[in-house]
């Protein structure tokens, strides 16, 4: 039996307790939150804003009901959970790595959705009056680079195959 994945559930947890931290500084000590409306621009291009996410990915698979609220968690759960297995089976540090961002973004969001209904978002890079994203939290921005990191390994890194590998460290080509 193969050891734990301890790197990859280590991102996870390090993924979760960032965005679960700063989701708490933006709405509690920083203020920006559902009954403030407070907007605060940190840079021209980016300003920390509150905006309750009660659908998924691009706004998708709004969740205006209690049903449809837990519906969404145990769907995003039951992906966790498919992460959670590949992560576990993985062995590729690289990948574990990516797969940790996934997971713990994920279950940042899901433990939002659990104890508030919604998912809290606050970042939002805009250029002038146009936004090329939705407003966001840590959770997306990990799994976002998360997926995009196992995306490039899957499309241009190529591991030798085991044989050819030991037949190449040998010396016979």
């Amino acid at each position: 039996m193969r050891g734990l994945p301890r790197l990859g559930l280590a991102v996870a947890a390090a993924v979760f307790a960032l965005d679960q931290a700063l989701k708490w500084v933006v709405t509690g000590p920083l203020g920006v939150n559902i009954l403030s409306g407070r907007v605060i621009e940190l840079l021209p291009v980016f300003r920390v804003q509150f905006v309750p996410n009660r659908g998924v990915s691009l706004g998708l698979l709004h969740a205006s009901t209690d049903t449809t609220r837990w519906l969404l968690v145990a769907l995003t759960g039951a992906i966790a959970a498919g992460v959670l297995v590949w992560l576990w089976r993985e062995r590729a540090r690289g990948d574990q790595v990516a797969l940790g961002m996934v997971l713990g973004g994920a279950v940042g969001n899901i433990a939002d959705r659990v104890r508030l209904g919604y998912v809290v978002d606050f970042a939002d890079l805009h250029f002038g009056d146009w936004s090329p994203f939705l407003v966001f939290n840590t959770g997306d921005a990990a799994i976002t680079t998360g997926v995009l990191l196992l995306l490039v390994r899957a499309l241009l890194v190529r591991d030798k195959p085991a044989a050819k590998r030991v037949s190449v460290e040998n010396g016979n080509a």
